[in-house]
């Protein structure tokens, strides 16, 4: 089975994440998205992430009644931080009949070589990138890329976490299910949400 890996700490999930799975499912040969949820991404500072398990929480309630996508907390089991090329040699090692790809978007395309043993990741990994508002995909790597023609939609986790710090509706930017869960739990409104 070919499997796309979806990376983030999904920080709420919106809808965003899932427009981009369901264009991949529908436009490419993979049969389906795990969303890796990471515990702690290397680059992120961790007082603006909410805690682990309830971020999981929400990207399971998103995707509920979507069989083709899977929310998974592999990384929790691993070592900190979490850095994709261990999170994909474990899968490789766990799952080896199945076949891996990992979907990002043009931004962390553009620092691909700043990760943990990136090379690992070009020569052996096929690459599909989503295009982020104002970042051009240059594959200056030589990695094996597919660029997607998903919609560009800017929404980001940070704007969410903003509106609900000043407690506004965050209505439409995420699935209702999320919202009811982040509003009826208060989740975010402790958070730091300089970022």
């Amino acid at each position: 089975m070919n499997i796309g890996l979806f990376f983030g700490s999904f920080n709420p999930i919106h809808v965003g994440h899932l427009i981009i799975a369901n264009q991949i499912l529908n436009e490419t040969k993979i049969n389906k998205v795990w969303f890796v949820v990471s515990p702690q991404n290397p680059f992120k500072i961790n007082s603006f992430l909410l805690n682990e398990n309830d971020r999981f929480h929400l990207v399971r309630l998103s995707i509920e009644n979507d069989s083709r996508m899977k929310a998974t907390n592999i990384e929790f089991k691993l070592p900190r931080p979490s850095y994709t090329v261990d999170t994909l040699a474990y899968l490789k090692e766990k799952y080896p009949k199945n076949s891996f790809s990992i979907i990002m978007g043009s931004d962390s395309f553009l620092n691909l070589n700043k990760w943990k043993n990136f090379e690992i990741i070009i020569n052996d990994y096929k690459i599909y990138v989503y295009k982020r508002a104002g970042i051009e995909v240059v594959n200056s790597l030589n990695a094996q890329t597919t660029i997607l023609d998903a919609p560009i939609i800017q929404i980001s986790s940070s704007q969410i976490r903003e509106l609900i710090k000043q407690k506004k509706s965050i209505r439409y930017l995420v699935p209702d299910n999320v919202r009811e869960e982040i509003e009826s739990r208060k989740l975010f409104s402790q958070i730091n949400q300089k970022k």
